[in-house]
């Protein structure tokens, strides 16, 4: 990790400059107030981060002088000007090291907690334009500046030992809950640092093209953005309330969000007021990050979880409000799409007579 030299370089093509700027700004409200409570354990990740440092962090840090190539003036260089590009736009003093792995895997991470370093793969970078790359990397030093590495490690630390409870009644079962709270945690910090790669890059247009690349590929002109956002919308509304279930226990395993979610989410923030305050210089500085309540915090993160089930399309989440509402047709609701559902998958429904399970035109069921 470089330091930031005070007369360091502007960006070639000119972009605003955040000083002091505090990851608050950029920080998705599920993921500041995990954040904002976990800093206010003071000590704890100071010691983390140094026990970290002893052996853990040195062997990654060998491993990857030694089989991949750290980007400099003369190795990658316009990767290398990017790093600090991002890290000059946010204010960031410490440049961290960024490594290319030789791996067609479209990948990019952030790895360390005292001294963290950057890591993109040969594909990502083969994959993504200059632009593109720049959102990814501003993406990966959000993840630096936030500290995520520090926290995750943190509570996964604390959830292996709590695993050790589960012989317990009803053990087995917090764990597993409390795993599912971490990632959903997980999902919520990309999408945080997907604003942060948009503050670092500036152009709203090339993060969705990065995140729809990582969808689809490399062959942008069979692609549209515009197009990838209404498959977005198309996703939000699912059908009906099988399709929301079956979102719902598709997206509990992952610790990222989807590609068309972090698309539409992302477009959503840049056009916020949120958003054009930061651009306005209007946000928290990190001189106010002790100061920041826990329970401002955790009451924000409720509000937008509500925000969010309030303008959601997905039918499970109309049910979730007709409940909070009190409707009293939701029994009729649930009977009607599933009895309906068995009606449409009855023989000769839609029009078939084939007694033979093929569909209405006599090819095979669909799998």
């Amino acid at each position: 990790m470089t330091d930031l030299a005070k007369d360091s370089t502007t960006p070639s093509r000119r972009r605003q400059r955040f000083p002091e700027i505090s990851t608050r700004a950029w920080e998705h409200p599920a993921d500041r107030s995990a954040l904002v409570a976990l800093r206010k354990l003071s000590g704890f990740d100071d010691i983390l981060k140094k026990l970290a440092g002893l052996v853990s962090e040195r062997s990654v840090r060998l491993m990857f002088l030694a089989t991949a190539v750290k980007t400099s003036e003369r190795q990658f260089p316009e990767l290398y000007d990017m790093v600090r590009d991002a890290a000059y736009v946010l204010d960031l003093e410490k440049v961290p090291d960024l490594y290319v792995t030789q791996d067609p895997t479209v990948n990019a991470m952030c790895i360390g907690m005292e001294t963290p370093i950057i890591v993109v793969t040969s594909g990502l970078v083969e994959l993504l334009d200059e632009e593109e790359l720049r959102a990814v990397i501003g993406h990966e030093v959000g993840h630096a500046m936030s500290g995520h590495a520090v926290y995750r490690t943190m509570l996964l630390i604390l959830t292996n030992i709590a695993a050790r409870i589960a012989w317990l009644p009803l053990g087995s079962l917090a764990i597993a809950a409390v795993i599912t709270a971490l990632k959903e945690w997980f999902r919520k910090a990309e999408l945080s640092c997907d604003r942060a790669g948009l503050l670092a890059g500036q152009d709203v247009h090339a993060s969705m093209r990065g995140l729809m690349k990582l969808a689809g590929g490399h062959n942008l002109a069979e692609m549209n953005v515009d197009a990838f956002l209404e498959q977005a919308e198309e996703y939000e509304k699912a059908g009906d309330l099988r399709d929301g279930v079956l979102k719902l226990l598709q997206v509990l395993p992952q610790t990222h969000p989807f590609a068309v979610v972090r698309v539409a989410q992302l477009k959503k923030w840049a056009e916020s007021d949120e958003h054009r305050s930061i651009l306005a210089g209007a946000y928290p500085r990190r001189g106010d990050d002790p100061e920041t309540s826990v329970g401002a915090q955790w009451k924000a993160a409720a509000d937008s979880y509500s925000q969010s089930v309030k303008e959601s399309k997905d039918p499970l989440m109309g049910l979730l409000r007709d409940v909070a509402g009190g409707v009293g047709t939701v029994g009729g609701r649930l009977r009607d799409s599933f009895v309906g559902a068995g009606r449409a998958s009855a023989p000769g429904a839609n029009g078939s007579s084939n007694g033979n399970g093929s569909g209405p035109d006599g090819g095979s069921p669909e799998q």
